[in-house]
C-alpha cells in the first residue's frame, strides 16, 4: 500500500478500503493536529541564540527538519549538547515551557480538523494521540484545540519503553483501545513518526504540514494529504465508507 515517491504514484494509491471494517485512528499532536512546528522552532532558535550555539547564528528551518522535527527531547538533547546530556536536558525542559507559553496564545487547528472530528464521532470509531511531546505539552495543545473529551487515552513517547521512531507509543495505542492493527491507521507529520506507525504494522496517512514531501515518501506512508481538508483525504474516506455500506453522510 505504499508509494515510492511523485505525486502520480501517491494519487494512485490514495486509498484506506483494505482496513474495512474501520476500528480507530490514532494522531500525533505537533504538526498533526495543529501546524506547531513553527512554535517549536521559533523557541529553539532564539534560546539557541541566546546561549551562543553555532557561533550565534541562528538555526535554519533545514537544521530544525533535520536535527529536532518529529524526535524525543533525548534525542534533540543529545544532538545539541553532545558532550553534555544534563544541560541538553535542562535546555530542552525551558524551551518546552516557552513553547507552552506560545501555544497558549497562538495555537491553531490544521484546516478541516474539525470536519474530520465529527467524521469520527459519527462512526463511534476508537481514538487516541501517540506523541513524542511532553505530557504537559500534549495536555495543553490538545484542551487549547478543544479535543479533551475527544481522545480515548493519549500516549506520551517517554511513557513507553521506547518513543517513536520505535513503535512501541503505537503498539501500546492498540492495546489500550483493544483495536487492531489491520482495521486502524495513523496520521502523521514527521519521518520519525510515519517510521513508527509503519514498525508497527498499521497504515500512515503523512501530513505534509511543514516537512518536505519527498522526506516524508522515504519513511513509507500509505499516500500524502496536505491537511484535513485535502479532498485526497475525503475521497479515501468516502470510499472506505462504502465498502463498510455506509452512508457517507457530512463526509
Amino acid at each position: 500500500m505504499t508509494a515510492s515517491c511523485c505525486e502520480n504514484s501517491v494519487d494512485s494509491k490514495s486509498s484506506l478500503s483494505g482496513l474495512a471494517p474501520l476500528e480507530g485512528i490514532l494522531f500525533d499532536v505537533d504538526g498533526t493536529l495543529c501546524d506547531s512546528d513553527p512554535l517549536h522552532h521559533y523557541a529553539f532558535r532564539e534560546m539557541l541564540q541566546e546561549i551562543g550555539f553555532n557561533g550565534g547564528v541562528p538555526i535554519d528551518e533545514d537544521f530544525f527538519i533535520e536535527n529536532i522535527a518529529g524526535k524525543h527531547n533525548d534525542d534533540i538533547a543529545r544532538a545539541l549538547f553532545p558532550d553534555d546530556f544534563q544541560r541538553g536536558l535542562k535546555f530542552t525542559d525551558d524551551k518546552e515551557a516557552m513553547f507552552r507559553r506560545l501555544a497558549a496564545e497562538q495555537l491553531k487547528p490544521l484546516d478541516g480538523l474539525y470536519k474530520l472530528k465529527k467524521w469520527v464521532e459519527d462512526r463511534g470509531l476508537k481514538r487516541a494521540a501517540v506523541t513524542n511531546a511532553p505530557r504537559p505539552n500534549a495536555e495543553l495543545m490538545i484542551s487549547r484545540l478543544g479535543l479533551s473529551d475527544f481522545f480515548d487515552a493519549v500516549i506520551i513517547g517517554s511513557e513507553c519503553d521506547h518513543a517513536k521512531p520505535h513503535p512501541d507509543p503505537y503498539l501500546k495505542a492498540l492495546d489500550i483501545l483493544k483495536a487492531s492493527k489491520d482495521h486502524t491507521f495513523i496520521f502523521e507529520d514527521s519521518v520519525s513518526g510515519i517510521k513508527a506507525g509503519v514498525a508497527a504494522g498499521m497504515q500512515v496517512v503523512g501530513i505534509a504540514t511543514r516537512n518536505p514531501e519527498h522526506l516524508l515518501m522515504q519513511a513509507k506512508p500509505a499516500f500524502l494529504i496536505k491537511d484535513y481538508a485535502d479532498p485526497k483525504l475525503w475521497e479515501a474516506l468516502e470510499e472506505l465508507d462504502r465498502k463498510e455500506g455506509k452512508a457517507s453522510n457530512g463526509a
